[in-house]
C-alpha cells in the first residue's frame, strides 16, 4: 500500500515542522509579564521537584532548602520545557493517529475476513444440503428399483423373451 508510506513521511515532516515552532514558543515566551510569571513560577517547581528527586536518587537529605533559580534561568528551563511539551505532544498525537488508522485498517481486514467465512460457512450449508437432497433422490431410485428391477427402470426388453414367447406354443 501507498498509503502507509505516505503517512509516515508526514508524519515525519510534522516532527521536522514543530521544532521551529518550539524554538519560537521559546522566544516568546518571556515577553509577556503574565505569561513570564506563570513559566517562572512552573520552572521553579519543576526544579525544586527534580531537585529532590535526584536528591532522593543519590541518598542526599531531601529536607534541606532548595535555592530557586533565578529569573532569567527559569524563564530558559520553563520555554526549554514549553518547547520539549510541544514537540512530545505532537509526536504523541501522531502515534495515536497511526495506532488508530491502523486499528480502523485491522478492523476492516477483519470484517472482510468475517464476511468470506459467513459466505464459506453458507456455501457449506447449501452444499449440504444438495448432497442430502441427492442422497433422498438416490434412495428413492434405489427403492424403485427393487421394487421394478433394474431392467424395468431401464425399460430394457430381454432379446431371448420374444424368441421364447413364439417357441413355446409348439
Amino acid at each position: 500500500m501507498v498509503v502507509l508510506p505516505v503517512v509516515k513521511l508526514g508524519t515525519l515532516a510534522l516532527k521536522t515542522l514543530c521544532k521551529p515552532i518550539a524554538n519560537r514558543l521559546k522566544k516568546e515566551a518571556g515577553y509577556h509579564p503574565k505569561f513570564r510569571r506563570l513559566i517562572i513560577s512552573i520552572a521553579q517547581a519543576n526544579h525544586r521537584f527534580t531537585t529532590r528527586v535526584q536528591r532522593r536518587i543519590y541518598g542526599h537529605a531531601t529536607d534541606v532548602a532548595i535555592r530557586p533559580l533565578d529569573e532569567e534561568k527559569a524563564v530558559q528551563a520553563a520555554a526549554d520545557l514549553l518547547g520539549e511539551l510541544f514537540v512530545f505532544s505532537v509526536a504523541g498525537a501522531a502515534v495515536i493517529f497511526e495506532v488508530q488508522r491502523s486499528s480502523r485498517s485491522e478492523a476492516r481486514k477483519e470484517e472482510a475476513r468475517r464476511q468470506e467465512m459467513q459466505a464459506i460457512k453458507d456455501r457449506n450449508e447449501d452444499l449440504a444440503r444438495e448432497v442430502e437432497l441427492l442422497k433422498q433422490k438416490l434412495g428413492e431410485l434405489e427403492e424403485h428399483a427393487r421394487g421394478r428391477g433394474l431392467a424395468g427402470i431401464l425399460h430394457f426388453r430381454h432379446p431371448h423373451a420374444s424368441e421364447d414367447r413364439t417357441t413355446k406354443p409348439n
